[in-house]
């Protein structure tokens, strides 16, 4: 397999929920409101045998040309958007779903980033970010999502094309997933905002905007020692210095 992080840069976060760019040579995390989190967005691109996995599709940023973020990092590495064949998705917050659909300003329409690929949403996860309104949502890309034939539904735990494996984890968020790829020999595991970065692996943290922060601890304590047993490659989608780290 091929793994290749698609950053879109470091950002801050509050309670706001907007990401505000941030520049790590240059701008003071002090000067942020107070409790605003630095991280870095950073979905991935998988490629295997069979596959262009994507996992999680970033903010929905555009550059100055008007071309979305994550459609420049994958051909800046040589992938053409239109091959991605299979999009992953943790959960619907808007800093992982919001590269789900591209708005085009003469149609004034939304389309599918990746009008290729299948989508796989837990079903729950769709239903539930529909019914509760919340600053981490995105209407219009949920929109989009529950109209598109390109869309699967999951449920509970269960496995894609016999080389993926998902569970349910209602840890991070109330219907949140998390992904193992397969292949020969190698074990790459996504855990997404359950398991967003290196240094939550290594130690006892609840934390307070998580669903279920006991859970989520205890899940990074079980995944980080199965994972050195098994010789896994994490990705980190929230990293500022580590997008993978393998056993």
């Amino acid at each position: 397999m091929k793994i290749i992080p698609l950053s879109e840069g470091a950002f801050t976060i509050d309670q706001t929920k907007a990401f505000v760019p941030f520049n790590k040579e240059k701008d003071d995390l002090q000067q942020r409101p107070i409790g605003s989190l630095l991280v870095e967005i950073q979905p991935f691109v998988v490629v295997t045998k069979k596959d262009i996995i994507l996992l999680d599709c970033g903010l929905g940023f555009t550059n100055p040309e008007g071309v979305l973020q994550i459609h420049q990092n994958l051909l800046n590495n040589n992938i053409n958007p239109l091959h991605v064949t299979k999009v992953l998705l943790s959960h619907l917050h808007k800093d992982h779903a919001g590269g789900v659909c591209k708005k085009d300003d003469i149609l004034q329409q939304s389309f599918l980033s990746f009008p290729n690929a299948r989508y796989y949403i837990n079903k729950d996860e769709l239903n539930y970010a529909f019914q509760h309104q919340s600053l981490s949502y995105l209407p219009e890309t949920l929109g989009i999502l529950n109209k598109s034939h390109n869309i699967v539904l999951l449920e509970g735990n269960g496995t894609i094309d016999e080389y993926i494996t998902y569970e349910l984890t209602n840890a991070h968020s109330a219907f949140h997933q998390v992904f193992w790829i397969k292949e020969d020999n190698q074990i790459v595991f996504y855990g997404a905002d359950d398991a967003p970065q290196l240094q939550q692996m290594k130690s006892r943290f609840v934390a307070k905007y998580d669903f279920d922060g006991k859970k989520t601890m205890q899940l990074r304590q079980q995944w980080w020692e199965e994972g050195a047993n098994k010789k896994w490659t994490f990705l980190f989608y929230h990293d500022i210095k580590s997008p993978t780290f393998s056993f």
